[in-house]
């Protein structure tokens, strides 16, 4: 009630109804409970406590993109074709096939991605975006094995990957972990969690070492280093991460 008043005082403007909404101390808080708070309030009414949900189909490539360091921040003009596979499109109607961008359109915001009624971008569907045939009030949002296995061997997401591991590489070795975890989760990381990162970082330059993975398959670059590969597979883990693609 009283947010419609107020949107009624400030001239009935959608754009200061929004900043006042994310801007509230409401909004922005986290999602954690107390026992007893949750016995009181189950059904969240007080807004004691935020929501928590995993992230639409857009603001997950968006968050990657920006995590990563290669979100462009060009405004307007036509639409643009970021990495996909090109079979997406070849059975859609009138087989408009898929020129991925070069440069910087690569790497624009996902407002700007083009979609098709009948060939939608794949890694939106995915993760529930509509195809655009109808109008939805409301977007379901599904658990599913396949939007793991998305974050993990997509082109799009694979490339951002590669590209952070490079960065993090440039980093003095004792804070590579660290750098990488905080780019996604913008926090860092527990001890227990560094840790655990760290055994996995080991591991994976041990079956480098050992030939049992190749350094230059997984970076796509012949030059690349052990250390940058083991980084790669690291970075690609943090992305899947639950906690990178949910809002709590």
């Amino acid at each position: 009630d009283w947010l419609a008043v107020e949107f009624r005082k400030q001239g009935l403007s959608m754009k200061k109804l929004h900043k006042l909404i994310v801007s509230s101390a409401v909004y922005r808080q986290a999602s954690r409970v107390s026992p007893d708070l949750l016995e009181r309030d189950p059904a969240n009414r007080l807004l004691a406590r935020g929501p928590r949900h995993r992230l639409s189909a857009e603001a997950i490539r968006d968050l990657m993109l920006k995590s990563s360091g290669r979100l462009s921040p060009k405004m307007f003009g036509p639409s643009v074709y970021p990495p996909q596979p090109g079979w997406v499109t070849k059975l859609a109607y009138g087989s408009p096939g898929w020129n991925v961008s070069k440069g910087e359109d690569r790497y624009r915001r996902s407002l700007y991605t083009f979609t098709k009624r009948t060939a939608p971008f794949a890694s939106f569907t995915t993760f529930d975006a509509p195809s655009g045939e109808g109008c939805i009030a409301r977007r379901d949002r599904s658990n599913t094995p396949l939007q793991a296995l998305v974050l993990l061997n997509d082109d799009m997401y694979v490339e951002l990957a590669r590209y952070v591991a490079r960065e993090a590489e440039k980093q003095p070795a004792g804070k590579r972990v660290d750098f990488l975890f905080r780019r996604f989760l913008t926090r860092p990381p527990q001890d227990a969690e560094e840790k655990l990162m760290r055994r996995f970082l080991a591991a994976q330059l041990e079956r480098i070492d050992g030939g049992k993975l190749n350094a230059e398959k997984i970076t796509g670059d012949k030059k690349a280093s052990g250390d940058q590969a083991a980084l790669f597979l690291l970075a690609r883990s943090i992305m899947n991460l639950d906690e990178a693609i949910t809002r709590q």
